[in-house]
C-alpha cells in the first residue's frame, strides 16, 4: 500500500489559489507526497514568484501563471501553460475564490456577477480544461474544490458568497457523477472559519478587526483556534491521490462546528 509520502508520486497538478493560504498549503503537502510537478494559479506575480521558491526548495519542478480563473480565457492559458511544460496533468485543486462580504439587501449587480464569476465560473473552466485533457488522452485524474461550510447557509453578510458555494457544490456532484466511467473523480471541501492571510486582510477591511482578532477569534472557538491550512491540506491531498480510491462526488464538512446542530 502506498503510504502517505509517496501517495501523489504521480500526481501532476494546477493549484488554484497557488501562492498563499490554503493552495500554498496544498502545493507544499502535495510535494512532501511525492509530486514533482505543480501549476501553481494566482493574481500576484511577486506571490508567485515567492510560492516558486519555496517549492522548488523543496524539490519540485514547478511553474507560476498569473490568471485571474474569473476569466474562461485565463482558465485557457493555464491548461495549455501546465501542459506546454509537463506535458500531462491528472489533477486539479480549485483553491482561488473571493469572499467578498454582502447582504440580500446591500449586494451590488457587480458584486454579485464578481463572486460567481470567480468563485463557480472560475471553477468550471478550469475543470473544464483538465477533464477535456483527461478525456482526450484516456487517463484518470482527480479534482478537489474548496467550499465552504457557507455553502449550507452561511451569514446575513455572506449571502452572494453563500450562493457562489452552494453552487459549487452542486457543480461537483455533477461533475463526479459524469466522469465515473472515465475514473475522473470530483470531490470538494467545505472548511469552516480559517486562519489565513487572506482572512487577516478581510477581518481588517470588513469588521475593523485589530491585529490581535486571530487570538480573539480562537478563544472563542469550541477547539480553540480556527481552521489552519496545513490541517486541511492533508485532506485535500488525500483526495486529490490515488489512496482515496474510488471517493467521488463527496462534500466533506470540515469544522468544529456542526452543520444542522443547535445550542444545547
Amino acid at each position: 500500500m502506498t503510504g502517505m509520502m509517496e501517495r501523489n508520486a504521480g500526481t501532476k497538478a494546477i493549484v488554484t489559489g497557488g501562492a498563499q493560504g490554503i493552495g500554498l498549503a496544498v502545493a507544499r503537502q502535495l510535494v512532501a507526497e511525492g509530486c514533482r510537478a505543480l501549476v501553481l494559479v494566482g493574481r500576484s506575480k511577486e506571490k508567485g514568484a515567492e510560492a516558486v521558491s519555496v517549492i522548488e526548495k523543496l524539490g519540485a519542478e514547478v511553474i507560476f501563471v498569473s490568471a485571474d480563473v474569473s476569466k474562461p480565457d485565463d482558465c485557457a492559458r493555464v491548461m495549455e501553460a501546465g501542459l506546454e511544460r509537463f506535458g500531462s496533468l491528472n489533477g486539479l485543486v480549485n483553491a482561488a475564490a473571493s469572499s467578498a462580504r454582502g447582504s440580500l439587501v446591500d449586494t451590488t449587480p457587480e458584486l454579485f456577477d464578481s463572486l460567481f464569476a470567480t468563485n463557480v465560473r472560475g471553477p468550471f473552466f478550469m475543470m473544464q480544461g483538465l477533464v477535456r485533457h483527461l478525456l482526450a488522452e484516456k487517463k484518470p485524474g482527480a479534482i478537489v474544490n474548496v467550499l465552504s461550510m457557507s455553502a449550507h447557509a452561511g451569514q446575513s453578510f455572506l449571502t452572494a458568497y453563500s450562493s457562489s458555494k452552494g453552487a459549487l457544490a452542486v457543480l461537483t456532484k455533477n461533475v463526479a457523477n459524469a466522469y465515473r466511467g472515465n475514473r475522473i473523480r470530483c470531490n470538494a471541501v467545505l472548511p469552516g472559519w480559517m486562519d489565513t492571510p487572506g482572512e487577516a486582510v478581510v477581518q481588517a477591511k470588513f469588521h475593523g478587526a485589530g491585529p490581535d482578532w486571530l487570538e480573539k477569534a480562537e478563544a472563542a472557538q469550541p477547539m480553540g483556534q480556527l481552521v489552519k491550512t496545513h490541517e486541511l491540506a492533508a485532506l485535500i491531498t488525500y483526495m486529490l491521490s490515488p489512496q482515496s480510491g474510488v471517493m467521488t462526488g463527496s462534500l466533506v464538512d470540515y469544522d468544529q462546528n456542526v452543520a444542522g446542530a443547535f445550542g444545547e
